[in-house]
């Protein structure tokens, strides 16, 4: 399969290795030493298996990218606006498109942005992956868990064939009928854990441990789950109970990227985080007043 990456970073940059090394003619848009790294060396993936160099076309213009028959995009979400358009360029040539973002608004900006609806597909991923120099990622986390829909609902074939090149590719992959409901269980905990963190600017242990901060995390759970039901997300009645568990069994260690953009004073997931959790809270009448003092305190630190 012909697959382009908009976004090669941490998850682009791994999805595209494994993808290029299982056979599929892999093309990465990038910029910067990125794009003179992996043109003049490859794409280096560092795993915990084990390293590997593939040697992907890579460009820096949307035009070198060619036909496709899949568009990973794959940047964060606040350079979602920076790729649509090539997205939907490829698109237009009959690219299927698959967004890999946090939040639940990817395929909604797309859309509006002249994604056609027909060549939208939804997809989540859970992995730890970072680009830790030009031309080299690291996966961290022994997991790569791939999740993709169609956007309406319902299995179709193209679904099932997207899925199993994720598994050719080392991924622990499945099609979803409901994939709505795998991206609103991914979010109620993602918002949960980036907001209280964001806040104490602290590892997922430090919060947890401190007075009240298990309250903070299972409140935060309970809005965002909240608002998912209010949009109309079939959520399991103990979806909140599933992800204070799954919050609490992470490695106390652990620093939610949101905090480190937050902490870098760059451009952060606040808007697409707590920010839509508050913004669809509204839009539905339900409360969210811890995600608010997140969006307030942060809103104002990082303006």
């Amino acid at each position: 399969m012909r697959i382009a990456v908009l976004g090669p970073g941490g998850v682009g940059g791994y999805y595209g290795g494994e993808l290029a090394r299982a056979g599929h003619d892999v093309r990465l848009l990038a910029r910067g030493e990125h794009l003179e790294a992996l043109a003049e060396r490859g794409l280096e993936v560092r795993t915990p298996e084990g390293a590997f160099t593939v040697h992907p076309r890579a460009c820096g213009d949307p035009s070198g990218l060619g036909d496709v028959d899949l568009a990973l995009v794959t940047v964060k979400a606040y350079s979602l606006a920076s790729v649509t358009p090539a997205a939907a360029s490829l698109a237009a040539a009959g690219a299927d498109v698959l967004p890999f973002l946090n939040g639940v608004e990817a395929v909604a900006r797309l859309r509006e942005g002249g994604v056609p609806e027909e060549r939208l597909l939804a997809g989540v991923t859970t992995i730890s992956a970072a680009k830790v120099a030009p031309g080299i990622i690291e996966r961290r986390s022994p997991f790569r868990r791939v999740v993709v829909g169609e956007p309406g609902g319902g299995l179709s074939e193209r679904v099932e064939r997207v899925a199993e090149i994720f598994r050719e590719a080392g991924a622990d992959a499945r099609a979803s009928g409901e994939i709505e409901v795998d991206l609103w269980r991914k979010f109620v905990f993602l918002t949960a854990i980036s907001g209280a963190c964001g806040l104490a600017r602290a590892s997922v242990g430090r919060v947890r441990e401190a007075e009240l901060g298990l309250l903070l995390i299972e409140r935060a759970v309970a809005e965002a789950a909240a608002v998912g039901r209010a949009a109309g997300a079939a959520l399991p009645d103990d979806e909140e109970s599933r992800a204070v568990e799954f919050i609490a069994g992470l490695p106390g260690a652990m620093v939610p990227s949101f905090v480190l953009d937050v902490e870098a004073g760059g451009p952060t997931e606040l808007d697409i985080l707590s920010g839509a959790v508050t913004r669809l809270g509204r839009r539905a009448g339900v409360p969210t007043p811890v995600h608010d003092t997140v969006v307030a305190a942060l809103g104002a630190a990082t303006a």
